[in-house]
């Protein structure tokens, strides 16, 4: 009896922890097609619809997106696509300074 009550109790406190293991991450993205001050706004936009997406910048000067995401709830992939079906195709700048 008392082994059932702790493994329920184990199983119960796993499950429970399984929400507090998801990553946020973070991920620098090089963004092409931004020739004007407005294209910053679309293609935060479409970064934000992306399930999983918490904060979104976007520089016009750097031609960067700096996204942070729950990397149980979307990839990199699925944000390059975003952007590149908005018009911006992207890709993730590489180094210890573009990802967390």
């Amino acid at each position: 009896m008392n082994r059932t009550i702790s493994a329920l109790v184990l199983a119960a406190a796993l499950s429970a922890a399984g929400p507090a293991m998801t990553a946020e991450k973070t991920v620098t993205l090089a963004v092409d097609n931004m020739y004007c001050s407005a294209c910053p706004y679309t293609v935060k936009q479409s970064l934000a619809k992306v399930a999983g997406v918490g904060e979104v910048a976007v520089s016009y000067e750097k031609k960067t997106a700096i996204v942070s995401y729950d990397d149980q709830r979307t990839t990199v992939a699925a944000l390059t696509a975003a952007t590149t079906q908005a018009g911006y195709p992207s890709h993730p700048i590489t180094g210890a300074a573009a990802t967390k």
